[in-house]
């Protein structure tokens, strides 16, 4: 699918992207919300350049980014002549579960243990008993992805063979810029290059283990197939967004709004997302720290995605993505 049209693409004066031309070599590029693409590897002098490289180094790269944006001179392409892929390839994926208030309240009674005959109004308090305590503790629910999940923000979905009831899952991404390792949540936004959008695909037949149901979740088998992460189609730096806290995440389906919430609604907000994943792992530059999904999910709506389909997800500030979901040996 193509990019949308140029204008108000992003908040801010300029954001990152991974562009190609249709059949050429995927590079960094800098993009104003005119549309407009510059291409990173001249303005850096570097013909091997990457995003991640960017963001490698971006303390020094974003006063450069800045002057670019602001400088006419030097020639830019418009983006809808080029493939816009996903904006960075990390090297760690950090994603969040049961983020949402109302979200998890849903998925507690839609995944109702067998045998748990209780009414849907005590499954519900009991949700939300469970969050104010994690709330209080500090115990944000945080899990591994793969980077080869990850697909452009317009590419197909393709829908494997083996997925019940593939479903999907909007969300805010925190983009890290330098490495981050026990920080605070006070100093968090400090490692903090920006924001993209993320889908984090849930095929829900398969999230829990039915050989044996002791052992809990199977997030490789229902979120890590490949494309399964839809990612972009900008980096928005961080300086762009007043306020990550407070930014509204839709997505529809084939037209019809499915998810629209605030990020207001996150039990634990950006700063605390990266300080908790940062108590264990040491975040890299380009890692990717998923925060979770609002209510409004398939297994909320009783309906799942199908060959055919197409998501449109935005959130404020950051663009929009458009995927088609494609039946496994149909594309």
């Amino acid at each position: 699918m193509k990019p949308e049209p140029a204008s108000a693409l992003f908040a801010g004066p300029f954001a990152l992207a991974t562009l190609s031309t249709q059949n050429g070599p995927e590079f960094p590029a800098l993009v104003t919300p005119d549309g407009q693409a510059l291409d990173l590897r001249d303005a850096f002098g570097d013909d091997r350049l990457t995003t991640r490289d960017v963001l490698d180094r971006w303390d020094t790269a974003l006063p450069r980014l800045r002057a670019l944006a602001s400088d006419p001179g030097p020639a830019r392409t418009a983006v809808t002549d080029l493939r816009v892929h996903a904006p960075v390839t990390p090297r760690q994926v950090f994603q969040s579960g049961a983020n949402y208030r109302q979200h998890v309240i849903d998925l507690h009674v839609a995944h109702r243990a067998p045998g748990d005959d209780r009414p849907e109004s005590e499954r519900r308090a009991e949700a939300a008993e469970i969050m104010d305590r994690r709330a209080a503790e500090d115990l944000p629910y945080v899990f591994i992805g793969l980077p080869t999940s990850i697909t452009g923000p317009y590419d197909d979905v393709v829908l494997p063979r083996w997925a019940e009831q593939p479903d999907w899952e909007l969300e805010l991404a925190v983009v890290i810029g330098k490495p981050a390792h026990q920080v605070s949540a006070e100093d968090a936004y400090e490692y903090i290059a920006g924001y993209t959008i993320a889908n984090d695909l849930t095929d829900r037949a398969t999230v829990f283990r039915r050989d044996m149901p002791q052992i809990g979740t199977d997030w490789l088998r229902s979120k890590n197939a490949p494309g399964f992460t839809p990612l972009g189609p900008w980096i928005v730096p961080a300086e762009s967004i007043a306020n990550p806290d407070d930014l509204r995440v839709t997505l529809k389906l084939n037209g019809d709004t499915m998810q629209d919430e605030s990020t207001k609604d996150m039990i634990f907000k950006v700063a605390r997302m990266v300080a908790y994943a940062s108590r264990t792992a040491r975040l890299l530059p380009g890692d990717l720290v998923l925060t979770g999904s609002p209510a409004g999910n398939g297994m909320h709506w009783g309906r799942l995605l199908r060959d055919g389909d197409v998501m449109e997800g935005s959130v404020t500030g950051l663009g929009l993505q458009r995927t088609r979901c494609v039946a496994e040996g149909t594309a």
